[in-house]
């Protein structure tokens, strides 16, 4: 708008804002598709969005629950203590050093954790819970998908390193309307239906779809993982005392429960939680998380060859660049781009 440049905005969903829609359910703003915690450390990006919204103090501190038996997150002593009555750092390194993995070059995601972080965790923390979200056994999940573990040796509790973090007030969706000020925008409208007119009247398209789809699958599809979620209002103040609790046994189906009012500290009488299921992705689903095994990658590189070719298509986002983003990569990623193009205009 400050430019001077039209803006149609069209979304196949009923509402605007993606995966980050909020909507209230008993005074309770619910992260309709998942929780997301703003997190950052780019001030630039940080200043951004608080021109839109205020942020409150959220700090995201998971805790996981494995039959029962309680632990912190990210791996800290009160994760330490509680597996195994240490108090002393070193003492937990000791363990830590004494159960993991030799290995060169581990073959697998199981081999990758148990040599980063050693049995006990793997077997309580990590096994049940990767297993349930990629849908496959860790012995048959690349090495790769696990770059890292964060082991802290301190009694911090807070899952993110960055600087600034928090959770708008109000919820993500009147950042998304206030950005939105000026456009024309169209709801429950498909791109793919309207193919031909949509390209006709635009200069320039920015487009955050899936990258296979926009090709007519040639190459074959991509894979993905999705989502359900099983949201329930209670009628009582407080289900599980904390915003986040992963399931971390395999037998439990769901991964974990959002409670949505502590993102707000909200005083509702009522609470709203919602209980997340992982599964393959299959058409007619909304994809969620690029599968980035080395099949897929290479279709990837196949389809993105088409998409460098494009002069007037801009391809953003975790579909259209097959690759996982956090929510502070995509606002620099857009800043920068829109700073080319105005500068080329």
């Amino acid at each position: 708008m400050k430019s001077n440049k039209k803006c149609l905005v069209i979304d196949k969903r009923g509402h605007v804002g993606g995966n980050i829609y909020t909507e209230q359910v008993e005074g309770i703003n619910v992260h309709k598709y998942g929780a997301h915690i703003f997190h950052t450390n780019d001030k630039e990006v940080w200043d951004y969005v608080n021109r839109f919204a205020t942020f409150n103090r959220y700090t995201n501190s998971p805790i996981a629950n494995y039959k029962g038996e309680i632990y912190n997150l990210p791996f800290n002593m009160n994760t330490f203590y509680r597996l195994w009555g240490v108090s002393d750092p070193t003492e937990a390194e000791r363990i830590i050093e004494s159960q993991r993995l030799k290995c060169a070059e581990p073959q697998s995601l199981e081999e990758q954790a148990l040599s980063l972080v050693g049995h006990d965790i793997y077997e309580k923390l990590i096994k049940g819970y990767t297993e349930k979200q990629w849908g496959r056994d860790c012995k048959d999940i690349p090495a790769f998908i696990i770059k890292r573990l964060p082991v802290r040796f301190t009694w911090d509790n807070n899952y993110f390193n960055d600087q600034y973090q928090g959770i708008p007030v109000g919820g993500y969706t009147p950042i998304v309307e206030k950005l939105l000020e000026g456009c024309e925008v169209r709801l429950n409208t498909d791109y793919f239906a309207q193919r031909d007119y949509f390209d006709g009247i635009a200069q320039k398209i920015v487009y955050t779809g899936m990258l296979d789809e926009f090709y007519d699958f040639q190459f074959g599809p991509l894979e993905y993982r999705t989502l359900r979620f099983d949201t329930e209002i209670l009628d009582k103040p407080n289900f599980q005392g904390n915003a986040v609790v992963n399931y971390t046994e395999k037998e439990i189906p769901f991964t974990r429960i959002i409670e949505h009012k502590h993102f707000e500290f909200g005083t509702q009488p009522k609470t709203v939680i919602t209980r997340e299921y992982s599964k393959e992705y299959e058409d007619g689903d909304e994809p969620y998380y690029p599968i980035n095994d080395q099949k897929n990658n290479e279709r990837y590189l196949s389809y993105k060859e088409l998409a460098d070719r494009e002069e007037n298509v801009i391809f953003g986002g975790r579909l259209a660049e097959y690759k996982y983003y956090d929510m502070w990569q995509i606002v620099r990623n857009s800043l920068d781009i829109v700073r080319k193009e105005l500068k080329e205009a």
